[in-house]
């Protein structure tokens, strides 16, 4: 599925910057193991979206603590670094040609008292990359999408605005480089969750009845989030997915299987 925002208009109707907009829909990651087909296309997304050639930088956002937000971190332990890797140390290891790529799993502000885009955009003025890949936990707005979907943008992130804690974004306007967005929805809101399944209910309008049922279920605004039973299996599966994805985006002269054997 794709889509291609154009022009303000589009940015006001469909309230998304402007910018690519890509899913891939996957079988449930809960209840499927064998993802190595889906490696390919996956890559062969991301791979469109970046300048061809530059160190990439990519950031695992998430807080590892809280399993539903532990994609990014999960993914970014994954992720082959290879900047280091040059020299000697390049021909020695039989690791000459590799693209320079820069790997950290940032943390969230409440462990760091720092804003995820502020780590970020000092990072990109010290490391001067050609693109930023920023890896996150999405909320779905359609329960069908739940842990069934990798989702990519051009548009950059802002981190936390799924689940009402909205952060800065982190996008091109901000950094001065291309920011590619990765996420795979894990959590849902109980009021969607409830709107979803009703007669009519994703038509894209709300009724009174569904507004008093939105108020029931999220009293004042205070939102409960609902998230698969199996989440630790979601996101260990999808971890291993999106960061295999951009290791063969980012590595074509290596195999799924040699890129894995360095990971391991």
């Amino acid at each position: 599925e794709r889509m291609l925002i154009k022009n303000h208009a589009g940015e006001a109707r469909l309230k998304k910057p402007q910018g690519h907009y890509i899913t891939l829909t996957l079988p449930p990651l809960t209840d499927n193991a064998l993802l190595q087909d889906k490696i390919k296309p996956l890559a062969d997304e991301l791979r469109a979206l970046l300048p061809l050639e530059g160190l990439i930088l990519v950031a695992g956002l998430g807080n590892s603590s809280i399993t539903p937000d532990a994609l990014g971190p999960q993914a970014a332990r994954q992720v082959l670094a290879t900047r280091h890797i040059t020299g000697e140390l390049a021909r020695s290891s039989g690791l000459e040609g590799l693209r320079p790529v820069a790997v950290l799993a940032p943390g969230v502000l409440g462990q760091t008292g720092i804003e995820t885009s502020e780590l970020m955009l000092g990072l990109v003025r010290q490391l001067h990359p050609a693109a930023v890949i920023v890896i996150d936990a999405l909320a779905s707005r359609r329960l069908s999408r739940l842990g069934c979907t990798v989702q990519l943008s051009d548009t950059g992130i802002s981190p936390g605005a799924g689940v009402g804690n909205a952060r800065p974004r982190i996008d091109r306007a901000i950094m001065g480089v291309p920011v590619i967005g990765i996420g795979v929805p894990t959590v849902v809101d109980a009021a969607t969750l409830a709107l979803d399944l009703l007669p009519g209910g994703d038509d894209g309008t709300e009724t009174e009845d569904e507004r008093a049922l939105r108020e029931i279920i999220a009293p004042r605004g205070e939102e409960m989030m609902v998230t698969p039973r199996e989440i630790d299996l979601l996101i260990e599966r999808a971890a291993r997915l999106v960061a295999m994805g951009i290791n063969c985006a980012l590595q074509p002269s290596l195999t799924p299987a040699e890129v894995f054997s360095l990971v391991s």
